[in-house]
């Protein structure tokens, strides 16, 4: 199955996809804090979704039982959602969400800081946000998907960091999951060449230690062998012409969130 060419009210539609979701992981992030569940933050995405005129994509997608992942600390991804885990100041915490927006998809993540957290943790989200956004920087008509994962993959090792290799982003528009698969490590040049229409998320995840991963007896919850710290930011991209459209803008985002100290700064 080849790669869909998305233009027009198509496009429009993807951008109201991607704006609503949006919208919601910025809704949630104004409400974190120490103490909150991670199943507070499902029904938090679930109400919000709704009242934006959306249905969570994740809920059901081959069993998932939740509307969205929340992958904390060691979890790498797909985080299921547990009223008995709550957040603690020093947390890192990525909450993915994606909206099926009238048959269309929009998928975005961020990484936050809860309270004070250690340098460790600063680092890997810092370089986990760097990652996604010189990912996105590549992206144009005419460029190859390789450039993506190269540049992705030789941020994160100067910074003394490892990409994750089993998972990667993926192409989206009137599935939630279509092709191409977007690895985040790799060789420029290589792969299949862009073109203006495509639309794909960029999504590194970003390990403090090794790349190495196992899969919890849940079936989904994705954590790092060595039990480093793991962080992880997505957009929702349109290839164009002239490079790219971030179709799940969110430039106000706060990143650290809850109770922190004065001189601590969010990230733009």
């Amino acid at each position: 199955m080849g790669t869909p060419l998305f233009k027009d009210a198509e496009v429009e539609r993807l951008r109201l996809a991607g704006a609503a979701a949006a919208g919601t992981l910025a809704w949630v992030a104004r409400r974190l804090a120490p103490g909150i569940s991670t199943e507070d933050i499902n029904q938090w995405v679930r109400e919000d979704t709704a009242r934006r005129g959306g249905i969570p994509s994740q809920l059901g997608y081959h069993g998932f039982p939740a509307t969205v992942c929340t992958s904390r600390n060691h979890v790498v991804c797909h985080g299921v959602p547990d009223p008995n885990e709550r957040l603690a100041p020093g947390d890192i915490i990525n909450v993915d969400v994606t909206t099926n927006l009238n048959g269309y998809h929009g998928d975005t993540s961020a990484t936050f800081c809860i309270g004070e957290v250690s340098a460790d943790a600063r680092h890997v989200v810092d370089v986990a946000r760097r990652c996604r956004d010189i990912g996105i920087s590549v992206v144009r008509h005419g460029a190859k998907l390789g450039d993506i994962g190269a540049a992705i993959q030789e941020l994160a090792e100067k910074e003394g960091c490892s990409i994750v290799r089993e998972f990667g982003g993926h192409g989206i528009g009137r599935s939630m999951h279509g092709p191409p698969h977007v690895a985040h490590f790799g060789k420029k040049g290589t792969g299949i060449t862009l073109r203006s229409g495509m639309v794909i998320t960029i999504e590194p995840m970003v390990n403090l230690g090794r790349p190495d991963i196992r899969i919890l007896e849940d079936e989904w919850t994705v954590v790092t062998v060595d039990g480093s710290l793991s962080a992880q930011f997505e957009h929702t991209v349109l290839v164009t012409r002239e490079g790219c459209e971030i179709l799940t803008p969110n430039p106000d985002l706060p990143l650290s969130v809850g109770p922190m100290p004065a001189s601590a700064e969010a990230h733009p």
